[in-house]
């Protein structure tokens, strides 16, 4: 555009503004035209590829140039990308068929099969991610034909699957596979008889026990598919486990190789089967041995029925990982801690990621004791740790008991609190910890009785040690209550991730088995009631924290220290709040609006309350989130007000995900569903809504139908801290 000033004419171009000083003289501010293309470019690729396509790409003429550049389109991220539909996936696969070589599509579980079929012109590609896709083994068939030069793939091997009516052409692109990952829904190996150069293999088993008829699974594969290789070149192998016996019978299908021969270039093990009691793999031994012999170990984890002390001690003694995992292992805590104190690991400052979830708890730990009990974690052990590992980025320590007690522990100095150690972890970036690391341990009694099963429900629980915070009033937090708290906002000012779960907490939500009863009132651990709203709001001083995690905190008393974390945490995109306060009644649902009108960043809210009133002001306060994405609501006696939830979609056009677990009839759910997928549908093709009662004997088929991403991600409840290592693809 060109205007004239004073007889001048001057170029406007983009955001450049004209500057007219007071001497007549025209000048032009700098804008981002000026930039040079390298700086724009290394801009862009922090960019959607459907944005930069679609929207930059339009902006001016210098821009959709520079969009279409050869190092922004040789590698495209589409997951979850909830606003394009297959129009739009469609157009941008076009643009980048002559380009692109690494691409993924995981979790774009609304894309229909014709869209994926445009994938066959993409014929440079090199990865490919489909996981969580709808794809045949007809249409996998007819894609892998075309793709020669595939050496990674992902994808989901649902029921019906056939690998025999896989085309000769496919089975040589398998054949040429180094990397290959599976999500099976059903009894099969899948592609993996094909694949005879793997280097890496990672399986996700996510397959019920029994049908929607009633019918037992069983795992009684085909003749053609007994011929799994001997994966001589593996060097990573990752296999994570749902509930149920089905998986783990596969699972011990895949590992019947490893019983005759071990890869000799394995350096990458991790099996996580959930539930107090895995099947054992009599191989075990042999291949943590295995392991030690190599010396090149860089991330391991094993269920705690396949490890032994003397096993273990030894495979880390020549080794010098960069993820460990010792989940729900006690019996392996002693040599654990050895280890990694320096006389054990080969060099443990190479670890990054380390995950000691449960390794301190037993399922009769006493809940109120004055003595230190065995199963806690012990702060002097953990000094021992942070000082052998000073590079920790991620520490997953819940599930487990600290109780910080000066008075009950002579010689127990402040500075040995457990908060004091990770303090000095300054590389940390996300944390899981038991709600009672947080507690001081000086308000504490020497003993409390637990209260009798009789009247569970109907005696009010007492509230220990408690400090109450008022904003405005004593924006100073006490620190005599939060000493601890204190010292690690110090060291660790750089957190992004925090989860803080009380080691009583159970989610009403289950996976694949029915909904039982859970009781009012949940056991928790008297040292994680005297945790409360000023240990909350001193979350605050994580300025750059992204997500945070707040489960069975019973001291919480009126929510005002999660508004005080809500104002100072701006950047905070994911928020999941479960069991707060008293689980008789909701007594923080002011200080929670008042929470939600803060969180202009969310992306993200799972709110899980027995009694959760979700009111048109709920709605309201919720519709100031404008740029929340996912939703969901898990409430044994939760109600909900059908039209303001269709008021607040109507508000929040982002909102691609809304499910809801509450109170209420199958007839008000059902329509309320109805409803919002009649009205938003054909606008948010992503869409996904469902709502049903919590307590209803199909809620397990009904969880079986939901999008397996969006379950693991944000429907159920689990920690995701240091689960998995940095390079896994999960």
């Amino acid at each position: 555009m060109s205007l004239s000033l004073n007889g001048a004419i001057v170029e406007d171009d983009m955001d450049n503004q004209i500057v007219q000083d007071g001497l007549g003289v025209v000048s032009r501010s700098i804008g981002i035209s000026d930039f040079s293309d390298e700086i724009l470019l290394n801009i862009l690729r922090y960019v959607s590829t459907s944005d930069l396509l679609n929207n930059v790409s339009r902006t001016c003429r210098k821009l959709h140039t520079l969009c279409y550049d050869k190092t922004l389109l040789t590698t495209a991220t589409l997951s979850e990308e909830y606003t394009a539909n297959d129009a739009t996936i469609r157009k941008v696969l076009k643009h980048l068929s002559s380009h692109v070589q690494s691409l993924s599509l995981s979790g774009c579980y609304w894309l229909s099969g014709s869209t994926i079929d445009k994938l066959i012109g993409c014929r440079s590609i090199v990865r490919l991610d489909l996981s969580g896709c709808r794809l045949t083994s007809l249409r996998l068939s007819r894609l892998l034909s075309s793709l020669s030069l595939l050496k990674s793939l992902a994808f989901d091997v649902a029921p019906g699957f056939d690998s025999a009516q896989l085309s000769s052409e496919a089975r040589d692109s398998l054949s040429r596979l180094s990397e290959l990952r599976q999500t099976l829904l059903t009894p099969s190996y899948g592609v993996v008889p094909c694949c005879s150069r793997l280097l890496k293999l990672y399986l996700q088993l996510d397959i019920p026990d029994v049908t929607r008829e009633g019918a037992s699974v069983c795992c009684r594969l085909m003749m053609g598919q007994s011929s799994v290789p001997h994966y001589q070149q593996l060097e990573e192998f990752t296999a994570r486990l749902a509930p149920g016996e089905v998986n783990q019978t596969l699972l011990l299908l895949y590992l019947a190789v490893f019983s005759v021969r071990v890869p000799e270039r394995l350096r990458c093990f991790l099996v996580s089967v959930p539930g107090p009691n895995p099947a054992h793999w009599s191989a075990a031994s042999s291949l943590v041995l295995s392991l030690g012999r190599h010396g090149d170990v860089e991330a391991l984890q094993l269920p705690r029925s396949w490890l032994d002390s003397l096993s273990l001690g030894q495979a880390l003694l020549s080794n010098a990982p960069k993820h460990l995992n010792f989940s729900r292992c006690p019996a392996l805590r002693q040599t654990v801690i050895q280890s990694l104190a320096g006389a054990g690991v080969r060099d443990s400052t190479r670890l990054v990621s380390l995950n000691l979830s449960g390794i301190g708890h037993a399922s009769n730990f006493p809940e109120c004791s004055g003595a230190r009990a065995e199963e806690e974690l012990v702060a002097e052990a953990m000094s021992r740790v942070v000082a052998g590992c000073p590079n920790l980025s991620h520490l997953n320590l819940s599930h487990t008991h600290y109780h910080h007690d000066n008075t009950h522990t002579p010689g127990l100095e402040d500075c040995m609190h457990l908060c004091t150690s990770l303090a000095k972890l300054t590389h940390l970036r996300s944390l899981a910890l038991p709600a009672c690391a947080l507690s001081d341990g000086s308000h504490t009694p020497t003993h409390t009785p637990s209260p009798s099963s009789l009247l569970l429900g109907l005696k009010k629980p007492s509230r220990v040690g408690l400090q109450t915070y008022r904003p405005g009033v004593n924006n100073s937090l006490p620190r005599e209550s939060t000493s601890g708290l204190g010292t690690l906002l110090a060291g660790c000012p750089s957190l992004e991730d925090l989860e803080l779960t009380s080691p009583g907490f159970v989610s009403a939500l289950p996976r694949l088995e029915p909904c039982s009863r859970v009781c009012t009132e949940q056991r928790v651990c008297v040292w994680a009631r005297s945790v409360g709203d000023t240990h909350i709001a001193a979350l605050g001083g994580f300025r750059g924290l992204r997500r945070l995690t707040l489960a069975g905190l019973p001291g919480v008393q009126k929510g005002t220290g999660l508004v005080r974390a809500a104002e100072l945490c701006r950047d905070l995109r994911a928020l999941s709040v479960a069991n707060l306060g008293s689980l008789k009644t909701w007594n923080y649902s002011t200080a929670l609006l008042d929470t939600l009108r803060n969180c202009s960043q969310l992306t993200e809210l799972r709110l899980e309350q027995p009694y959760l009133v979700c009111s048109r002001a709920f709605w309201e306060a919720l519709s100031c989130c404008s740029h929340l994405r996912r939703l969901c609501l898990i409430s044994r006696n939760g109600t909900f007000d059908p039209d303001a939830v269709v008021t607040f979609m109507e508000r929040c056009r982002d909102v691609m995900v809304c499910h809801m677990f509450m109170g209420g009839t199958l007839v008000a759910c059902r329509t309320l569903q109805k409803t919002l997928l009649d009205r938003f549908l054909v606008d948010r093709p992503a869409l996904s809504v469902v709502i049903y009662p919590l307590i209803h004997e199909d809620l397990p088929f009904v969880i079986r139908d939901m999008p397996l991403p969006l379950l693991d991600q944000l429907t159920l409840f689990q920690s995701r801290i240091a689960q998995v290592p940095l390079s896994s693809p999960w």
